[in-house]
């Protein structure tokens, strides 16, 4: 059976962990930034920054949150990129089956990139100057070798897991039983279409507005 990750929103605190053990792991480059305003940084996803915490301070039910979002590729079970892919070459977009990652290959380059953007419903793939889309790839060689993702890794609070599809869907709905004694508004999101599977503890639209 196929891996997932569980995003326990509810006990993210924006550490960025997640975020810099990406960055290490895939030997990525760091991104100038400027104070824009908010803690988050750099603003938005990009060729070098694949994984980003986002902040958004949001009223939630006549009370202030600050809502945090560790942002990835989903993984999707049936990926919209990879069909949008396949029209072009079926060899740019690979789909693991024994661990459900949705990989760029070095194919990619011959995929325009806006429209491999456009296809994702997350609208996660970024390109670079030469029209290169990249994303996370589940950190595939890590699991091939028998490790967790780096981002799980690197988490201090459990707000991400990583494991067997059955354990990690066990194990979400047993968290939500438990967040909604908090937040009754919590549900999971998207959970019969992702293998990156989110906790909200209200409206995902209030974490991120694309």
């Amino acid at each position: 059976m196929a891996k997932m990750i569980f995003a326990d929103l509810t006990l993210c605190t924006a550490c960025r962990g997640c975020q810099v053990a990406c960055k290490q792991w895939k030997k990525l480059p760091a991104e100038k930034t400027h104070n824009w305003g908010s803690y988050q940084n750099p603003p938005d996803l990009s060729h070098d920054t694949i994984r980003l915490v986002r902040f958004t301070e949001a009223v939630v039910n006549d009370k202030l949150e600050w809502l945090f979002f560790p942002e990835q590729c989903r993984h999707c079970y049936s990926a919209p990129c990879k069909r949008f892919a396949d029209k072009f070459d079926a060899k740019a977009i690979t789909h693991d089956e024994e661990s459900g990652a949705v990989v760029f290959t070095d194919r990619i380059a011959k995929i325009p990139a806006q429209g491999l953007r456009d296809a994702c419903p997350y609208d996660i793939p970024r390109s670079n100057k030469a029209g290169v889309s990249t994303k996370c790839d589940f950190c595939i060689d890590r699991i091939q070798g028998g490790m967790v993702p780096s981002c799980v890794l690197s988490c201090p609070t459990q707000c991400l897991v990583f494991g067997e599809e059955d354990e990690i869907q066990e194990l979400a709905a047993k968290r939500l039983k438990e967040v909604r004694k908090q937040y009754p508004e919590a549900y999971l999101g998207d959970p019969l279409n992702v293998r990156v599977l989110y906790l909200f503890q209200t409206d995902h639209r209030l974490y991120y507005q694309r």
